[in-house]
């Protein structure tokens, strides 16, 4: 069995590293750091919940565009790209009078992120935690009501938008059943756990034209000869055993691993190791470049709402194509075919190896934030501090996105092939996105 602690015990570490008045005030209002606060208390909530990253993703998206919502029908200077979107709903001019606009925005984000998370009952009592600071500090009840019942009615519609994307029909498909056949995926221990959303291609994208637009070349296909392609690749990830990886190469690896399914098996049972997911992190690290560029409120929503557009599109387009090659991970070709005792640095997850999930949304996020911050925007990653990570200085997005992919080479849990056409993917996907949202072509950095 996995064991948990209970959301309700780590409910004070959630509301002292979220967002509080009492660091957004004296007025004239909330800041960029507020923005941020909700989706690390997001992210602490789906740590506890064991979210996948895909659903992650999803989660993230949702929340952002209720709150963009709000912004762009109250900024003049925001640009409304959210009906480039697909599906996108129509939103009736409010009738609320008398609210404050940047807290509706941060209410729509709770209120959608509470329905949609299985632990929403806490984000709900935070949400009252960050109301009580607000009124202690001045602000006025009907003010804070306006603002709710503005930010309710963004939040009831978002959430309709999310029901009919077609996630809640998944659940009903038919069991994916590993195939036991030489090449194809099959669960690694040491959980042996079955495939993570296998159907998640089905999900309704915001700006794809189909989970298949970005298609990748073929993997190396499978064979034990050692001529071939798959045996090269096989025998460059063996090499990255974990009692002989160097130290710089273990440190990149534990810094990207991001595997919200990691356990420790101590004997009794398997222990659940407490980690976010690879969109938690690059939300994270959107936080980082807002607040270091003093970026405006506003801007601050839109951008993380991009990004968390992004990730969403990346992952369909990743997870197509994973359940489509089913390809083997290295542990279980590795140990089938050259050493049964191998271990990788890192623990495999739970789905097929081709392409590498990091690597796409990755390099979709940096291209996405580099629309944004520049080609050359140094900064110093801390997102995973609290995890025990050492911070990492990177002095570019790109920078960060090509050693994220790296990482699960280092880590030894994909191919080479995995990783570079994952990033090119990702690519792909990044400049789709912002040409969706920009209204135009947009082909920056295309590799």
């Amino acid at each position: 069995m996995i064991r948990r602690l209970t959301i309700y015990a780590l409910l004070p570490a959630l509301l002292s590293a979220g967002i509080s008045c009492k660091h957004s005030l004296p007025k004239p209002g909330l800041r960029n750091q507020d923005i941020s606060g909700v989706v690390t208390t997001m992210t602490r909530i789906m740590v506890h919940d064991v979210t996948n990253p895909p659903l992650a993703a999803r989660f993230f998206a949702y929340s952002c565009l209720a709150g963009y919502e709000v912004v762009t029908e109250n900024d003049p200077n925001a640009r409304p790209w959210q009906h480039n979107l697909n599906g996108y709903p129509h939103f009736r001019p409010t009738s609320v009078k008398g609210y404050d606009y940047r807290l509706s925005a941060l209410l729509a984000m709770m209120e959608t992120a509470a329905k949609l998370q299985p632990s929403g009952t806490a984000v709900v009592q935070y949400k009252q935690q960050f109301l009580d600071s607000c009124r202690a500090l001045g602000y006025e009840q009907a003010v804070i009501d306006s603002s709710l019942k503005y930010a309710l009615s963004v939040s009831k519609v978002i959430l309709a938008y999310a029901k009919a994307d077609g996630y809640r029909n998944i659940s009903n498909y038919k069991r994916y059943v590993a195939l036991d056949t030489p090449g194809a995926w099959y669960p690694t221990p040491p959980a042996y756990l079955p495939p993570v959303e296998p159907y998640f291609k089905k999900v309704r994208s915001f700006t794809l034209d189909s989970c298949s637009q970005f298609k990748p070349a073929l993997p190396a296909k499978f064979s034990t000869k050692k001529s071939s392609p798959f045996y090269k690749l096989m025998l460059l990830t063996a090499d990255q055993d974990a009692s002989k990886l160097p130290a710089d190469k273990r440190s990149i690896a534990g810094f990207w691993d991001c595997n919200p399914f990691a356990v420790q098996d101590d004997g009794h049972m398997l222990v659940g190791l407490k980690k976010i997911s690879p969109g938690a992190h690059w939300l994270g690290i959107t936080a980082i470049a807002c607040q270091e560029s003093k970026t405006g409120f506003s801007k601050t929503m839109e951008i993380n709402t991009a990004v968390s557009v992004g990730l969403m599109d990346s992952f369909i387009c990743c997870w197509d194509e994973k359940y489509r090659s089913n390809r083997i991970r290295p542990e279980t070709a590795i140990r089938q075919l050259l050493d049964p005792d191998w271990k990788p640095l890192l623990q495999t997850p739970p789905f097929p190896e081709y392409l590498s999930g990091h690597s796409c949304i990755s390099a979709t996020s940096a291209v996405i934030l580099t629309y944004y911050f520049g080609d050359h925007f140094e900064y110093t990653d801390n997102v995973e501090e609290s995890y025990g990570l050492k911070p990492r200085k990177f002095h570019s997005f790109d920078e960060a996105a090509i050693e994220a992919g790296i990482s699960r080479l280092y880590g030894g849990i994909h191919f080479k092939d995995a990783i570079d056409n994952g990033r090119l993917q990702g690519i792909n996907v990044g400049n789709w996105v912002l040409g969706k949202i920009a209204g135009r072509d947009y082909n920056r950095n295309k590799k």
